[in-house]
C-alpha cells in the first residue's frame, strides 16, 4: 500500500516525537545532553532516510515511469513535513512545558565543551617540548577559562527560536541532498527502462 509523502510525514513525526519523549523520559539524566545528540546523529538520519528510500521506491514499483521531480517530492515531502512539525514541537514543549529540561541541556552542553576543551588541553601539553610553545597553550587555555564561569554561562541559551532555525537550515540542507540523489537513482533507471523499451 502506498502512502501519500504527507500521511508519511505525519507518521515520521509520530515516530520522531516517540523517540524525543523515550529519550526524554529514561535518558534526561547525567548523560540527556550526549544521548540527545547520539540520536540526532545516528537515529534519526537513518529513520528519515528509510522513510524517504520507502515512499520514492514504493511509488517507483507503482509507476512505471517516474521523473525526477516525483522522485524528489515523494522524498522530501514526507522528510520536511516530519521535520518542521517536530521541531516546533521539541521547540515549544522545551521552551513553556518544561522548562527545566531547557536548562540541563544548557547546562550539559556547556559542560561537553568545559570537557572538550580541557582534553584538547591535556593532549597538546603531552605533545608539546617547547617550553615557549606550552606557555602560548597556557596563556590561550587560562583566556577560554572565564567563558565557562557561572557569570558567563547564565544568559547562554542553545534552544532560542533563531537556534532551532539554524538546526533546521542544516537539517534542510540533508533533506535537499539526499531528496536530489533519490530522484536522481529513480528517474534514471526508469528513463532508461523507457529507452530500452520504445527500441
Amino acid at each position: 500500500m502506498t502512502k501519500s509523502p504527507s500521511t508519511l510525514g505525519i507518521l515520521l513525526f509520530i515516530a520522531t516525537m516517540i523517540i524525543f519523549f523515550v529519550a526524554y523520559y529514561f535518558f534526561s539524566g547525567i548523560n540527556y545532553f550526549d544521548t540527545s545528540l547520539k540520536i540526532n546523529a545516528f537515529v534519526l538520519p537513518v529513520l528519515y532516510a528509510g522513510t524517504a528510500f520507502w515512499s520514492v521506491k514504493s511509488f517507483w514499483n507503482k509507476n512505471r515511469v517516474v521523473t525526477f521531480k516525483d522522485a524528489f517530492s515523494r522524498a522530501f515531502i514526507p522528510m520536511f513535513i516530519g521535520g518542521i512539525l517536530s521541531i516546533f514541537s521539541i521547540y515549544a514543549f522545551l521552551n513553556f512545558v518544561d522548562t527545566d529540561a531547557k536548562k540541563l541541556l544548557n547546562y550539559q552542553y556547556v559542560q561537553r565543551q568545559k570537557t572538550e576543551l580541557d582534553t584538547e588541553y591535556q593532549s597538546a601539553r603531552k605533545i608539546l617540548k617547547h617550553q615557549k610553545d606550552i606557555d602560548e597553550l597556557n596563556k590561550k587555555y587560562k583566556e577560554r577559562l572565564p567563558s565557562f564561569s557561572p557569570e558567563a554561562i547564565k544568559g547562554k541559551d542553545m534552544l532560542t527560536a533563531s537556534h532551532f532555525s539554524g538546526y533546521f537550515a542544516a537539517i534542510l540542507i540533508f533533506y535537499v541532498v539526499l531528496s536530489v540523489f533519490f530522484g536522481a537513482f529513480f528517474r534514471t533507471r526508469t528513463v532508461y527502462q523507457e529507452t530500452e523499451n520504445q527500441e
